[in-house]
């Protein structure tokens, strides 16, 4: 497969891998931007990189919370621009609304009543209206004893380009005092699961083979290797460990205080976390690069 210039720096800017290191990573794997990835992870060279760092797209998410239940939405737009449009708030924030009371999938909320239509025409009316290209295509419900949302990077209250719902059970006043703490630290640390059991084991066994790899890769050049059972049973156990601890959201440590884990904070306020989620505009859509020199050509018509 040809390695393009643009595979390149995709990899660099995900991994942080020098150009020469990106380049012979995608040849040795043969154009695969995942393997790639593992492979410069094996050799040292980058960090555990997660696919929502090479995507991008513009839109909103929409919070909306009532006792027991949340929703998180998310409706993309071609541009910036838009998200900031307070015709196109509006409309976030109707169809969180009706999500909220109707919604379990995108298809539901896209067939239920808004102002006498169905959402799904509201949303292509306000295409028409604002004239750029919108989708609903995102929708999480989480349900609770306590339910708290937080959104970073506000557009409009209860919108913006992350949003957040913590599950909680435990006093109601203190889950929901805390509880902003906890969604603005999972905003900022992005959790794959709530804990070990929820993590997909796909994820844990890829990083088992990176973690094995690298280590045994690592004692066969080291000066004084050590015996393999020492790596099987001692250092790859340990990387293992501290990948779950930062990989699972009661097992990280708390931003607001890394003294403690989120689950002892938790504990330690008379709280339990049951669930949450996270939704970031654009994470698995592909932003479209242009290249402009090409665009500068095909202007001059060359």
């Amino acid at each position: 497969m040809a390695i393009t210039a643009a595979m390149v720096k995709e990899l660099r800017d995900t991994t942080g891998a020098g150009m020469m290191d990106a380049k012979k990573a995608l040849t040795e794997c043969d154009g695969d931007m995942d393997a790639a990835v593992d492979w410069l992870r094996t050799k040292g060279l980058a960090k555990a990189a997660k696919k929502a760092d090479r995507v991008a797209a513009e839109g909103l998410v929409g919070v909306a919370v009532s006792t027991g239940r949340g929703v998180a939405i998310e409706i993309n737009s071609e541009t910036d621009f838009v998200a900031k449009n307070e015709d196109f708030q509006a409309l976030v924030r109707d169809v969180a609304k009706v999500a909220l009371e109707t919604g379990d999938s995108v298809d539901v909320v896209k067939a239920a009543a808004l102002n006498g239509k169905t959402v799904d025409e509201v949303i292509g009316e306000a295409i028409a209206r604002i004239g750029e290209n919108m989708t609903f295509r995102r929708l999480h419900v989480l349900e609770g004893d306590t339910i708290v949302s937080y959104v970073h990077n506000a557009a409009a209250p209860e919108m913006g380009k992350i949003g957040v719902l913590v599950a909680m059970k435990g006093d109601a006043a203190k889950a929901a005092e805390i509880g902003k703490q906890f969604a603005m630290h999972i905003a900022a640390t992005a959790p794959m699961a709530l804990d070990e059991a929820s993590l997909d084991q796909d994820v844990v066994a890829r990083e088992l083979k990176v973690q094995t790899e690298k280590a045994l890769e690592e004692n066969a050049t080291a000066a004084k290797p050590k015996p393999e059972q020492v790596i099987h049973n001692n250092i790859i156990p340990g990387r293992m460990k501290k990948f779950l601890e930062e990989v699972t959201l009661v097992n990280q440590k708390f931003v607001v205080n890394p003294d403690v884990t989120v689950a002892q904070a938790a504990k330690d306020a008379g709280v339990e976390i049951t669930g949450f989620a996270r939704l970031a505009v654009g994470e698995g859509v592909e932003k479209k690069e242009d290249d402009f020199a090409a665009e500068v050509a095909k202007m001059a018509g060359a």
